[in-house]
């Protein structure tokens, strides 16, 4: 009887390998297919490249918000990304110092897009009051600040203003009178 316990004893370890057991760990699950954008920042007067300019991304896929991500254009003037997942729409938005923000919404985006972006001088707001559609804005490029005043001298509490201080420029001279002489 010892060789037969044996032998099922081992047919049983083989029997209990062969059955399928509970896998442990996370399942594997696929990094989902991203798309390629290149964005190509010039400027609109003479389509030179703008480099570092403010590219901002934002993503949506399905309702599910990816967040922000900016990148600055390389001296070509070229922004690329290649993180957002292929299917998802865009928010972009350009901002360079001097220039007027660009917005566009991109929907469903492919695997791969390139899109150029013309920058415009700042324009005047749009307003039902007054006809300025595509009028220059009053305030040009650069740091705006308001005129300082001039300083005066303070007054003091009386009625009389101040008086101009003597000047020192001129030197004062005595005349005398002429003198007669006797003849």
């Amino acid at each position: 009887m010892g060789w037969a316990a044996g032998l099922a004893l081992v047919a049983g370890i083989v029997s209990f390998a062969g059955a399928q057991q509970p896998e442990h760990g996370r399942k594997y699950k696929p990094l989902p297919e991203l798309s390629h954008i290149v964005v190509t920042v010039v400027k609109g007067f003479d389509g030179k490249p703008m480099p570092h300019a403010a590219v901002v991304f934002h993503a949506t896929l399905e309702g599910r918000d990816d967040g922000s991500m900016e990148v600055k254009t390389d001296p070509e003037g070229k922004a690329s990304i290649d993180v957002i997942e292929v299917g998802s729409d865009v928010s972009l938005q350009v901002i360079a110092h001097g220039f007027a923000t660009y917005a566009e919404d991109i929907h469903t985006v492919g695997a791969e897009k390139v899109i150029q972006v013309r920058m415009l001088r700042p324009r005047e707001q749009i307003s039902q009051y007054q006809e300025n559609v595509d009028k220059p804005a009053d305030l040009k490029p650069g740091v705006q600040e308001p005129p300082h005043p001039v300083q005066q001298p303070v007054q003091p509490a009386g009625d009389q203003p101040l008086a101009p201080a003597p000047s020192a420029s001129a030197p004062k001279t005595a005349q005398t009178p002429p003198t007669s002489s006797p003849q």
